[in-house]
C-alpha cells in the first residue's frame, strides 16, 4: 500500500446475483483460463447464493467457454513445450490447478506421447542451466548433486537424469545410482 493509503479498510466483494456472476466468470475466464473446481472456488467469494455458482458453471461449459479437457491440454502443451518441464511436474502442476485427477493424467499422456524424456533433458539443461554446460565435463560432485535435484524438481525421472548427467560428468563412473524409492517419490 502506498502512503496515502494506509488508512484504507479493503471491504469484501460484493455480492453478485446470479446473472452479475455470470457475467464476472465470463469476465474472469476471458482473462484467465481454469479448471472448473478452480472457477468454482474463486465464485464462491463473489456468489450471493451458492446454487449459483453451480448454475454459473452449467452453463460456462455448456456454451464452450469452460472445458476441463481444452484447460488440462493447453496447460499441459504449455508447461511442456514453452518451459520445458517433464511429465512429473505437469502432471503435478494440473492438480495443483484443480484438474481431475484422470484428466490431467490424460493430458499429460497426450502431451508427452511423442516427446523424448532424454531431448527434453537436455534441452532444459541448454536453456536454464547453461552453466552447466559452459563448464564443459562437470568434475564437482555438489554440482552434479544440485544438478539431479533441480532436474528432478523439473519433472524428469531418476533413470533420465542419471544419464544426461553421466554425459556431462568427467567420472560418469563415480556418479551413484539413486535408490529405488526416489523414484516412486516424484514431486515433493
Amino acid at each position: 500500500m502506498g502512503p496515502g493509503n494506509r488508512n484504507k479498510v479493503r471491504r469484501p466483494p460484493q455480492k453478485l446475483a446470479a446473472e452479475a456472476l455470470f457475467e464476472y466468470a465470463v469476465k474472469y475466464l476471458a482473462f484467465q483460463a481454469c479448471s472448473s473446481e478452480a472457477l468454482r472456488t474463486k465464485l464462491r467469494r463473489r456468489a450471493a447464493t451458492l446454487t449459483d455458482i453451480d448454475a454459473t458453471v452449467a452453463r460456462l461449459k455448456e456454451i464452450g467457454y469452460l472445458s476441463d479437457e481444452r484447460f488440462a491440454e493447453s496447460y499441459a502443451l504449455n508447461r511442456a513445450e514453452n518451459e520445458g518441464f517433464g511429465r512429473m511436474r505437469v502432471l503435478s502442476d494440473l492438480r495443483a490447478k484443480r484438474v481431475p485427477g484422470g484428466l490431467a493424467e490424460k493430458a499429460v499422456a497426450q502431451v508427452f506421447e511423442e516427446r523424448s524424456e532424454s531431448a527434453m533433458i537436455d534441452a532444459y539443461i541448454e536453456r536454464r542451466m547453461t552453466g552447466l554446460i559452459a563448464k564443459g565435463q562437470v568434475e564437482d560432485e555438489k554440482e552434479l548433486a544440485r544438478a539431479y535435484r533441480r532436474l528432478r524438481r523439473a519433472g524428469f525421472s531418476s533413470g533420465g537424469v542419471m544419464t544426461a548427467l553421466k554425459r556431462r560428468a568427467a567420472r560418469p563412473e563415480a556418479i551413484e545410482e539413486p535408490a529405488d524409492d526416489e523414484e516412486a517419490e516424484g514431486l515433493d
